[in-house]
């Protein structure tokens, strides 16, 4: 690494993460930083709620219904927004199975969600995807960007953003 680049680097330098340029970054970021037996060593590992959001993206592409009950709150918030027949608040976790039922019958099972990243802290996850869906004549894949509440191991209030509203409202008319 250049020395100009050590030094603009907080993490080259031993003081914390590059991205935050702070030292004790990852108190409440996606990553955690656990210190190795070895003075300046250290590894890197994933928090618990990627891989907790990774396994429910997993279950959701099976069908793993007993999975992804494990993963919901009892009380769970699912929020579709839009104007299409799906759209709405979904309060339960029997509400939102009844919401994934009816989209795979809307969608003749053709709906996927392509996940590229998985960022998330002790309260939040975010999912970037690519959604791709049939119905009828139509079809769209857009970027998407799904937002997840979590507590205590347990998705508790869901949200989805894509860069394409437009395709979204014209794919569900």
């Amino acid at each position: 690494m250049p020395r100009c680049a050590r030094l603009r680097n907080p993490a080259a330098r031993g003081e914390g993460d590059a991205r935050a340029g702070r030292r004790g970054y990852g108190a409440k970021t996606g990553i955690r930083v656990i210190h190795g037996d070895q003075q300046g060593k250290a590894a890197v590992t994933e928090h618990p709620n990627v891989e907790l959001t990774r396994q429910g993206y997993a279950a959701f592409a099976k069908g793993d219904l007993a999975t992804l009950a494990g993963q919901l709150a009892d009380d769970v918030t699912w929020h579709v927004l839009g104007t299409g027949p799906l759209s709405g608040t979904y309060h339960g976790r029997d509400e939102v199975f009844s919401f994934f039922g009816r989209l795979a019958e809307e969608t003749a099972g053709t709906f996927r969600l392509d996940v590229h990243d998985v960022l998330a802290n002790d309260e939040h996850a975010v999912t970037l995807c690519t959604l791709s869906a049939s119905r009828g004549n139509k079809s769209i894949e857009i970027p998407v960007a799904n937002v997840a509440h979590v507590r205590d191991g347990k998705v508790t209030e869901f949200w989805t953003a894509t860069t394409d509203p437009q395709a979204s409202i014209d794919f569900w008319s």
